[in-house]
C-alpha cells in the first residue's frame, strides 16, 4: 500500500483555509497513487484549539469539513484529526479524535487515550480519554492507529512513565501489523532526534513500521517543527519530510520504501529556522504584515530584526533607533549598518527632549531623592511609547527583543523594553544568542562585528554594563538552567557546577521576583524544554525557598 503522510501548517480556527490545504495535499497525493492520505492530530480544526472546543459551532464545523472531504474524495482512504462530541457521560464535551473517511463518508473515528497536562498541554481541561482502541484495516493492513501522546509511553524507552497503559502495545497485541500516529508534537532543541529515537525503539520492540505524520508551523507560543517520518520494522529511517515548512511524504509498505527530504542540522540551525517560523506564523496568523523592531546597536535587537526578516521580508520590518543622552554614537552607527545590510526601513527618534519632559513633570514629586533605577526605566518607557506609536501608525507589530537571561531575573522593564505583542528570542538565553548571531554570519554577514563584540550594557547611564548588575552569562544562563529548566535547588546547583552559593542564591531570587513582569510579557516562542509562559504556571504571590 502506498500511504502518503501530508505535513500541513493549519490555523486554529480557519476551517475554510485547511479544508483547503487538505484538499490540495490530498489531490497531491491522489497524482502519486497514495491509497491512504494521512493528516496532523486536530487538523481540521488546527492544535491546540484550546477552550474553542467548548463552542458546539467549533466543532460542528469540524465534522462538517469532514463530510464535504470525504463527498469529494470516495476513491481515496483520509485520515484526519478533528475535536469529536465526548459521551456524556465523561463530563466533558469533545475528544481528541481522527477520523477515517472512506467510500464518501466518515466510515471510523479513534479517539485519543493519553491526555497530557504537563508542560505545555493541558489536554485533561477539554477533551475526555477514549476507554479503547481498535485496529483499522486499509489495504490489507491492520493499522494501530494513535493520536501523538498514545505513543509516548512506551516502557522499553522511559525510565520512567506517565501512565499505567499504552495503547500502541495494547493495539499491537490485537493484531497490528504497522503503527500510524498522527501528531501535533511542538518542537524544541534536541526534540526531533528524541521523537524519533523513541518510535524507532517501538519498531524495534513490536518488529514493526511505524508511521509518524507531524504538524508543522507556529501557533501562539509554539512551534511544531513536521519531520514526519517513517521506519522499518527494525527501527531504521525509510522516510522523512522536511523540517519547518508544510510536505509531503510517500511510503511504499511493500518495499518499505519513501521519499528522504532534506533536513535543517544542527542546534542553531534548528533553533533559528523555528524562531523565523514562530515568528512568520504568529504575525501573519495575527492579521499583521508589518512589524517594528527598537534598534538599540545591540545584539539582541540584531538577532531580532534578523529573524524578522527572513520571516516576513525587508520590506515588512521597521527599524527604529532611539538615542538618548547616554547611547554612545557606536549605537547609532551599528544599528544604522545593521538596517542598511538588511534593506529596511530605519527611523531615528532621538528621546533626550521626552526624557527631560517625564523629569521636569517629576521634578516636585521627585524633590530631594537621587536619580537611580527610576529614571532608567523613564528611558525605556518613553522608547516603549514610540514603538507603540509606530505600529499603531503602521497597523504594525512590536517585535520585542529581550532575551530568556534578562526576563528570567527581571532585567527588562514593564511598559518599556518589554512592550510589545511578540517576544521573539524570549526563550533564547544570551549566550545562546552569541551562538545564534555567528550562526546568521557564517552564512551572511549581517550583524555589525561591533554589535556581537560590545559588552552589553542597556544605555540608560553613564558607562553602564550588564556586568554592573549581574554575573556574567555564562554564570547566568547555566543557574538559569538549572533551577529554570531542571528545577534544582541552588545548593544542588552549587554542587553541581562550583559556583559560589553566594551568586546562585541572589539569581534565584531575582528570578522568583521577577514573576509578575514575565506574566505581563509578551508571549515568547518557545524552543527549550522549558520555557516561561504557558509551560511554566509558577504563582506571582509567593515565598520561595531556595
Amino acid at each position: 500500500m502506498k500511504i502518503a503522510l501530508a505535513q500541513i501548517n493549519p490555523t486554529v480556527g480557519d476551517f475554510t483555509g485547511n479544508a483547503d490545504k487538505l484538499r490540495q495535499f490530498i489531490l497531491a497525493a491522489v497524482a502519486r497513487q497514495a491509497e491512504l492520505v494521512v493528516f496532523p492530530e486536530l487538523s481540521v480544526c488546527g492544535y491546540p484549539p484550546r477552550d474553542l472546543v467548548e463552542v458546539p459551532a467549533f466543532v460542528a464545523r469540524s465534522r462538517q469539513v469532514l463530510e464535504e472531504l470525504a463527498a469529494e474524495f470516495p476513491g481515496v482512504a483520509i485520515i484526519a484529526g478533528f475535536p469529536s462530541p465526548a459521551p456524556s457521560d465523561t463530563g466533558k464535551t469533545v475528544m481528541n479524535s481522527a477520523a477515517l473517511l472512506r467510500k464518501g463518508r466518515i466510515d471510523f473515528i479513534q479517539s485519543k487515550r493519553l491526555l497530557p497536562t504537563y508542560d505545555v498541554f493541558d489536554e485533561m481541561r477539554n477533551f475526555a480519554p477514549a476507554p479503547s482502541q481498535s485496529l483499522i484495516s486499509i489495504g490489507g493492513q491492520s493499522i494501530a492507529l494513535t493520536i501523538c501522546e498514545d505513543a509516548w509511553n512506551d516502557k522499553a524507552f522511559w525510565s520512567r512513565r506517565l501512565y499505567g497503559s499504552d495503547p500502541v502495545d495494547d493495539l499491537v497485541r490485537a493484531g497490528a501489523t504497522l503503527i500510524l500516529n498522527i501528531s501535533a508534537s511542538p518542537f524544541n532543541v534536541g526534540k526531533r532526534e528524541l521523537r524519533q529515537a523513541m518510535l524507532a525503539s517501538i519498531a524495534r520492540q513490536h518488529h514493526l513500521p511505524v508511521l509518524l505524520v507531524n504538524q508543522v508551523g507556529g501557533n501562539d507560543s509554539l512551534v511544531f517543527d513536521g519531520s514526519s517520518l517513517a521506519l522499518n520494522s527494525g527501527g531504521d529511517l525509510i522516510a522523512q519530510a522536511r523540517s519547518f515548512e508544510e510536505d509531503l511524504i510517500l511510503i511504499d509498505t511493500a518495499t518499505q520504501t519513501g521519499d528522504i527530504h532534506q533536513q535543517v542540522l544542527g542546534e542553531e540551525g534548528s533553533a533559528y529556522s523555528a524562531l523565523v517560523l514562530g515568528t512568520r506564523d504568529y504575525v501573519r496568523k495575527c492579521g499583521f504584515k508589518k512589524t517594528v523592531v527598537g534598534l538599540s546597536g545591540g545584539i539582541d535587537s540584531a538577532l531580532t530584526a534578523v529573524i524578522a526578516v527572513d520571516a516576513l521580508g525587508p520590506e515588512n520590518v521597521i527599524g527604529v533607533s532611539m538615542p538618548s543622552q547616554y547611547s554612545s554614537e557606536g549605537s547609532i552607527s551599528d544599528a544604522r549598518e545593521l538596517a542598511a545590510n538588511l534593506g529596511i526601513c530605519f527611523e531615528i527618534v532621538p528621546i533626550r527632549e521626552i526624557f527631560d519632559s517625564y523629569r521636569s513633570a517629576l521634578s516636585v514629586i521627585f524633590s530631594g531623592l537621587d536619580q537611580d533605577v527610576t529614571e532608567e526605566n523613564l528611558q525605556a518607557r518613553a522608547r516603549g511609547g514610540i514603538l507603540m506609536a509606530v505600529a499603531n501608525k503602521f497597523n504594525a507589530l512590536v517585535l520585542t527583543t529581550g532575551n530568556k537571561s534578562e526576563l528570567g531575573v527581571g532585567y527588562c522593564t514593564l511598559y518599556g523594553d518589554m512592550v510589545g505583542g511578540l517576544a521573539v528570542i524570549s526563550d533564547v538565553p544570551k549566550t545562546f544568542v552569541y551562538r545564534l548571531a555567528f550562526y546568521v554570519n557564517s552564512r551572511r554577514v549581517l550583524i555589525p562585528n561591533a554589535s556581537i563584540t560590545k559588552p552589553p550594557s542597556a544605555e540608560l547611564r553613564p558607562d553602564q554594563k550588564d556586568s554592573d548588575s549581574l554575573p556574567p552569562y555564562d554564570v547566568l544562563d547555566r543557574i538559569l538552567e538549572e533551577y529554570v529548566g531542571n528545577l534544582k535547588s541552588a545548593s544542588e546547583i552549587a554542587e553541581l557546577t562550583g559556583f559560589d552559593e553566594s551568586v546562585i542564591r541572589f539569581v534565584v531570587r531575582l528570578i522568583d521576583r521577577s514573576e509578575y513582569k514575565r506574566q505581563q510579557a509578551a508571549p515568547g516562542i518557545r524552543i527549550s524544554t522549558k520555557a516561561f509562559g504557558v509551560g511554566r504556571r509558577f504563582p506571582i504571590a509567593a515565598a520561595h525557598q531556595v
